[in-house]
């Protein structure tokens, strides 16, 4: 169709005169348009087929492999997602457990020191319990031997004061009665 219309198109030029041709534009006398036409349809021929036989396919090959290429990328930048979404997912388990088992190791080892503490503490409270009951057993029989004393030193300063006061030495039995009657009236006081 394209050849059918240039064909007619150099025809009609060839049987028309155009004004310019006198005026010394050889371009547009008809007598050189054949081979005008001629090389104008060779030239644009070897255009086109050059165009569309090398460069064309050159760059619809340089953007098929960019696209490929973008493609690519596209697809190694999911695969890595995804491979980073598993690994932050497996960390995120990890730290889970971890932290479970740190919250069960405190658990346990709170557990096992309250023991620990209790039971030193029943062996603490059961020796102080024993010092006091042996405390308040010598307390006891402080006591007892200081009541004792105090009966004898009764008896002795009494009789020592009798006797200088009156002059005469009493009867130790009688001062032991009376200083034994005075003790076990008061001693209840102080027992």
């Amino acid at each position: 169709m394209r050849i059918f219309f240039l064909l007619l198109v150099a025809t009609l030029a060839t049987r028309i005169d155009l004004f310019a041709a006198e005026a010394g534009m050889p371009q547009l006398d008809p007598k050189y348009w054949a081979s005008q036409a001629f090389w104008l349809i060779l030239v644009f021929t070897l255009l086109y087929l050059s165009i569309s036989k090398f460069f064309i396919p050159k760059i619809k090959d340089t953007m098929e492999d960019r696209n490929n290429k973008i493609k690519d990328d596209i697809d190694e930048a999911n695969n890595l997602k995804n491979i980073s979404e598993k690994k932050l997912n497996e960390y995120n388990l990890l730290i889970e457990k971890a932290k479970k088992e740190v919250q069960k190791i405190l658990n346990e080892n709170k557990n096992k020191l309250n023991t620990e503490i209790q039971n030193k503490k029943k062996i603490i409270d059961k020796e102080i319990e024993e010092e006091i009951s042996k405390a308040q057993n010598e307390i006891k029989n402080l006591k007892k031997e200081a009541v004792g004393s105090i009966g004898k030193i009764s008896e002795e300063i009494a009789m020592k004061i009798i006797e200088e006061i009156s002059g005469d030495k009493l009867n130790e039995n009688s001062v032991k009665a009376a200083v034994a009657e005075s003790s076990k009236k008061n001693i209840n006081k102080y027992l």
